[in-house]
């Protein structure tokens, strides 16, 4: 048993390293259906399970103060990515199609917890998952811990945002064949236009990383700061809050051209999805099944709306594919979907995604306190 709070942190930095190297070095199948956070996550909670780590105050001091730490951080490293000059640029259709996504996500979360009468800890729960199909697992986190949702109830949302992710992506690739019969029912014409200046604000390589560790951890200090003087519903909301503002606020600056950014935020994201498995136990799945039927629901009513909206305004195919995919699948997948319509249309996939990253919190707190308020 690990009773070293070192140890413990080196032991979950060695879980994270393997999983990422497997799922970026090898060519496993499996990984393109079980995301390397849901394996990061799932060994964490195992080595949890089977009492590998000692729940002492030295473990349970340096998890809180990790975690703290890393989560402003790892918000304001992605947002640095979002730029929203080239959003404005989209076309029409895609505009629509994007907002029309974020609103039925969200009524569609609503509605279902209503109906399936959802308890206080699975309210928060899926208020967490709906900070994910609206932008990404870093949201998903950022929610959760502003909602205080428990490491039992959180690893039940990330089981559902695997599965039902899953099901969703193979779906919409199913049918970009029939999307000319689709654009005939909404009498839309195909998006095809190659929209060149568009791109991914965030920049690749691994330069500089000693100052954007060093400016995302000032800025996770500051936002802590303020948040013990101004408190907006609880502390962990302000913080998370804060931290957006600021990445906001840094995407207009030099910073955002800083390399290397999205790969720390994701080192980082990995680090504290690995922390939360830690700490959760699960003795039993036998209510798993009705959370992966209540999120299967709100896809449902989200495709109905979707479609609903593609014919209201003559939306085609690929606009309300990529513009949904891109908030429940996010960057990884909204790309390959749109190179499935048109490999000039890559870009279009990856700005949507990039988006989340803004929505996604502001959108999961929101639904979120509206679930946990209907109970």
């Amino acid at each position: 048993m690990i009773t070293s709070a070192l140890l413990y942190l080196f032991t979950l930095s060695i879980v994270v390293t393997i999983f990422h190297l497997l799922s970026t070095k090898t060519n496993a199948k499996v990984f393109k259906y079980v995301p390397a956070v849901v394996m990061i996550y799932a060994f964490s909670m195992l080595l949890a399970s089977l009492n590998v780590f000692e729940s002492n105050e030295q473990i349970n001091a340096i998890y809180k103060l990790t975690k703290t730490n890393l989560l402003p951080a790892m918000l304001f490293l992605m947002l640095l990515q979002v730029d929203f000059r080239h959003f404005f640029k989209l076309g029409k259709s895609l505009l629509i199609a994007y907002v029309l996504a974020v609103f039925s996500i969200g009524l569609a979360f609503v509605v279902v917890a209503f109906s399936f009468n959802f308890t206080q800890d699975m309210s928060a729960a899926f208020g967490a998952l709906a900070g994910s199909w609206m932008g990404g697992t870093a949201n998903m986190i950022a929610v959760g811990s502003a909602l205080h949702v428990s490491e039992d109830a959180f690893a039940y949302a990330l089981v559902v945002d695997s599965v039902n992710y899953t099901l969703w992506v193979m779906l919409l690739l199913f049918l970009v064949p029939f999307a000319h019969i689709f654009n005939k029912f909404t009498k839309s014409s195909e998006y095809l236009a190659y929209l060149d200046e568009i791109g991914c604000a965030c920049s690749m390589g691994a330069k500089r990383y000693w100052l954007l560790i060093a400016f995302a951890l000032g800025v996770s200090l500051l936002s802590q700061i303020i948040a013990t003087r101004f408190v907006l519903l609880n502390a962990t909301t302000t913080i998370v809050l804060l931290a957006t503002l600021f990445g906001i606020l840094g995407s207009f600056t030099k910073l955002r051209e800083l390399n290397g950014s999205s790969e720390v935020a994701t080192t980082m994201l990995y680090i504290i999805i690995a922390l939360i498995g830690s700490k959760a136990v699960i003795e039993s799945f036998s209510g798993l099944g009705f959370y992966v039927l209540a999120g299967f629901s709100i896809l449902v009513i989200h495709a109905i709306i979707m479609v609903i909206g593609a014919k209201i305004f003559k939306l085609d195919l690929f606009s309300i594919a990529v513009a949904s995919l891109s908030n429940i699948g996010g960057v990884a997948s909204a790309p390959i979907l749109a190179a499935t319509y048109n490999k000039s249309l890559v870009s279009v996939g990856v700005l949507m995604a990039i988006m989340g990253y803004l929505i996604g919190t502001f959108g999961g707190l929101l639904v979120g306190n509206i679930l946990v308020g209907l109970r």
